[in-house]
């Protein structure tokens, strides 16, 4: 019997972890200019779903500028707005989770993140996309959401 190498039981660790959207930044824009430091601003980052084909998600979020932002010691504040859109066919998988975290980004150097969870409304064939931040010590109340219905692509719809 073979014994199992270090680098088989990592793969077969992340196997299990759940799949994340990674985002791609579209942009920035400058709110407040400081002095020493990177300026605030708000960025724009967009994700794709990793399970469910044909939605994309934009999600804005404020980040801190100043010395320690731009050494990435400062904790962003929970600002953000979140839009997802149907962008092309849905495929739903099989078996889709109720719920499901889509997306995680951290906002500080220790504690507190930025998460999408994606939820399924059955009844109303529609995916929700709720924005929240997450703070170890003390939680915060910020979300946005955003609903997807899952309707069928291409086809015309008379009034």
């Amino acid at each position: 019997m073979n014994p199992v190498s270090p680098l088989h039981s990592l793969l077969i660790a992340a196997a299990f972890l759940p799949i994340l959207a990674s985002a791609e930044e579209v942009g920035c824009v400058t709110t407040e200019w400081k002095l020493i430091g990177a300026n605030h601003r708000i960025c724009v980052q967009a994700f794709d779903d990793p399970k469910v084909p044909g939605v994309a998600c934009h999600i804005s979020q404020a980040r801190t500028g100043g010395l320690a932002g731009s050494f990435g010691m400062a904790e962003d504040p929970s600002q953000f707005s979140i839009a997802c859109r149907q962008i092309g066919p849905i495929t739903l998988p099989a078996k889709l989770p109720r719920q499901e975290t889509v997306f995680s980004e951290d906002t500080s150097l220790l504690f507190k993140e930025t998460r999408v969870v994606r939820s399924w409304d059955e009844k109303r064939r529609t995916l929700i996309y709720l924005a929240i931040s997450r703070k170890l010590i003390n939680g915060a109340p910020a979300n946005s959401i955003s609903t997807v219905p899952v309707a069928p692509w291409g086809v015309e719809r008379t009034p």
